[in-house]
This record gives C-alpha cells, sequence and structure tokens, in this order.
C-alpha cells in the first residue's frame, strides 16, 4: 500500500487530544504534516492502529489513501479536470448495460454513470445501442466490445481502452477521448461531433462514412496515429 503525505489536519474530528498530538495534526487549521501508512493487515497499519482502537475509522483512513492515491494517478488531474469521487456502488460497472435514460444528447441523467475502472472486454451483447450520456469511462475497457449504435454524449473517456471496438452508427458527441487506447476501432457511419482525441492512439482505426464538421476534422487529422487509409476514409489534407 502506498504512503501519502497530507498537509493540514486529519484526525476525522477525534476528540481525542492526545491522538491528534500523536498524529502531529492540531484541530485549529493546523498545517503540520502527517504521514498515513495503511497495509494490508489492519493490525498492522502504523500510527492510525497506534492512535486509535476503532477498526472502522482505521479502515475510514484507509479508503481515504486509496482514494487520494487513485485520484493522484487520474488522467483527468493532470488535465486539471475536476471529477467525482469514485462510486462506491457494488454494481456501477452493470449499469453500463442498462444505461441513461434520460438526457442523451445534452448529457443530462439522474445519477451519475461512472464506469471507471471497469471491464467490458470482447461484450458483444450488453453495450449495443445503449445510451451512455455523461458517462465517467476513464481507465475502463472495452477491447473488442460491440458499442454499435451508442450514444455517447458529454462522456469523460480519458486513458480508457477501445481497441477494436465496433462504434457503427453511433452518436458520439463531445466525448473525450484524450490518452484513449482506439487501435482497431470501427467508427463507420458514426457521428462524431465535438469530440476530441489529444494523444488518443488511432492505429488502423476505420472512419467509412464517418460524419464530422470541419473544425473537428481537422483537429483529429491532426493526430499522427491515423494511417494513410484512415486519413484517406477521413479526407484529410
Amino acid at each position: 500500500m502506498p504512503t501519502l503525505s497530507l498537509a493540514g489536519s486529519f484526525c476525522f474530528s477525534f476528540s481525542d487530544a492526545k491522538c491528534c498530538r500523536l498524529l502531529g495534526a492540531r484541530r485549529p487549521r493546523s498545517l503540520n504534516r502527517v504521514i498515513i501508512r495503511c497495509t494490508e493487515h489492519e493490525e498492522r497499519s502504523s500510527f492510525i492502529d497506534f492512535c486509535c482502537s476503532s477498526k472502522e475509522m482505521r479502515k475510514i483512513a484507509c479508503g481515504f489513501l486509496a482514494a487520494c492515491a487513485l485520484v493522484a494517478s487520474s488522467p483527468a488531474v493532470a488535465a486539471g479536470q475536476r471529477l467525482p469521487p469514485l462510486s462506491i456502488e457494488p454494481n456501477r460497472c452493470e449499469r453500463a448495460f442498462v444505461g441513461n435514460t434520460i438526457g442523451q444528447a445534452n448529457g443530462v441523467y439522474d445519477k451519475p454513470l461512472d464506469l471507471r475502472f471497469c471491464d467490458y472486454t470482447n461484450d458483444r451483447t450488453n453495450l449495443k445501442g445503449k445510451s451512455l450520456a455523461a458517462a465517467l469511462m476513464s481507465e475502463a475497457k472495452f477491447d473488442g466490445a460491440d458499442m454499435s449504435e451508442v450514444v455517447m454524449s458529454k462522456a469523460y473517456a480519458v486513458g480508457a481502452s477501445f481497441k477494436g471496438v465496433d462504434f457503427s452508427n453511433a452518436v458520439i458527441d463531445r466525448v473525450n477521448f484524450g490518452k484513449a487506447n482506439l487501435q482497431g476501432a470501427v467508427f463507420k457511419n458514426t457521428v462524431l461531433s465535438g469530440s476530441t482525441f489529444e494523444d488518443a492512439q488511432l492505429e488502423d482505426a476505420v472512419f467509412e462514412d464517418t460524419i464530422i464538421g470541419y473544425v473537428d476534422l481537422q483537429k483529429l487529422c491532426a493526430n499522427p496515429t491515423i494511417t494513410e487509409v484512415g486519413r484517406a476514409e477521413l479526407g484529410c489534407r
């Protein structure tokens, strides 16, 4: 497990002043640095185990540490974009099989569709034609999946993998594919409006009859990984 150095008070609102002193934090807006170390074995969690007898509190601390480590490594942080915390819903990955039922065009949703780090490799039946409006898809795997006729509006897919995905007849509107792997993806008769592909891998991607605006086309054609065949299909100059 990683070690995280935090600036500021980190006593979880403990009433025990001794615990705060041992952690090196003071309740009135301390700027002291606090080191929290968590291990896979609860009984060996240093500092947290030393100060707090509550197992629940140690779990909270370790969970907080894991969340911070996850967020710090996210491409969204590097891009300066803030994302909500990773959903703790047990079946959050399966929600893609239902999708969002409202706001397909504008990315409106009743609750976030958090698919981050989910694995849909070679799924040929459950994603086709679904609405994934405003879906959070960073670091998820869709390799070999059938995503034809999907509606992806305002989705965030930075760092996701879509190798060999079939996007035929899909509507991909204002999706961020930054640093995504789209090698061999098929965009046949696909609407690509307002989507970005900065540093995305597009080797062998198929763009036959892709529907795309002039400005978006110029940006897409600037991607050096698109093959000559792909550039010809797009009409890059």
